[in-house]
């Protein structure tokens, strides 16, 4: 399907960030605020590739799954791009972006909750 394919990709992209994060955060001054983007970016990740892995196996509902999934990479883009933005060029993506991003993350995973009870068996 072509929205999983693009969720990969998206994962694999995450993944990326959220490494390069890490190594900024290691060798960077005050770098707090890219150690807690880079652990958003790499566990949703992982969450939005296992998430996949559940709608290809049939353990969640489609519907309700892919929006889980999208959740999770919108969710993590928006918090890790406001922490990051504001690192380096000192202001936010725009206001509430992290806590935004924050909630569309819980939502995804209240989500998964939900595409697993209503799958079909």
């Amino acid at each position: 399907m072509p929205a999983q394919r693009l969720l990969i990709g998206l994962a694999g992209l995450m993944g990326a960030a959220g490494v390069a994060l890490a190594a900024a955060a290691a060798h960077g001054a005050d770098a707090s605020r890219l150690a807690s983007a880079s652990a958003m970016l790499l566990f949703h990740a992982s969450a939005v590739l296992a998430t996949v892995a559940l709608l290809t196996r049939g353990l969640l509902h489609g519907g309700i799954g892919l929006v889980a999934a999208f959740g999770f990479a919108i969710g993590a883009a928006l918090f890790a791009g406001d922490l990051t933005l504001r690192q380096y060029a000192g202001h936010a993506l725009f206001p509430m972006a992290a806590p935004t991003g924050g909630t569309v993350m819980i939502l995804g995973w209240l989500a998964v909750s939900a595409a697993a009870v209503v799958a079909k068996k």
